[in-house]
């Protein structure tokens, strides 16, 4: 499954937020959890960032970790508005590793 989230961050809550993401990058780098790949991205507006979730299970994996818990609870408090979850259902892909319907 890929997943994409995007959210506008309130101001004044960009530097708290983005440090509880590294602090789960940190975490995903220690437990090196097996089927999730997941990148973050700071969107040219300044205040929106995206993620990419991709799963072989289901989302239990990141859930489960303290980071992500405390990353998810701040981010609630931290948008303007709520954050938009997408599934993505992949069309065609070129220049991903090993071609299309490969790893985000």
């Amino acid at each position: 499954m890929r997943v994409m989230t995007r959210c506008t961050i309130k101001d004044g809550q960009l530097d708290q937020v983005v440090e509880l993401l590294r602090a789960v990058y940190a975490e995903l780098e220690s437990v090196r959890p097996d089927g999730l790949r997941y990148a973050s991205f700071q969107l040219d507006d300044g205040a929106s960032l995206m993620s990419l979730v991709e799963l072989d299970g289901g989302p239990e994996v990141l859930h489960r970790l303290p980071a992500f818990q405390r990353y998810r609870t701040h981010l609630t408090e931290a948008c303007a508005e709520p954050p938009v979850t997408t599934v993505l259902n992949e069309i065609g892909a070129y220049g991903f590793p090993d071609g299309a319907n490969s790893s985000l």
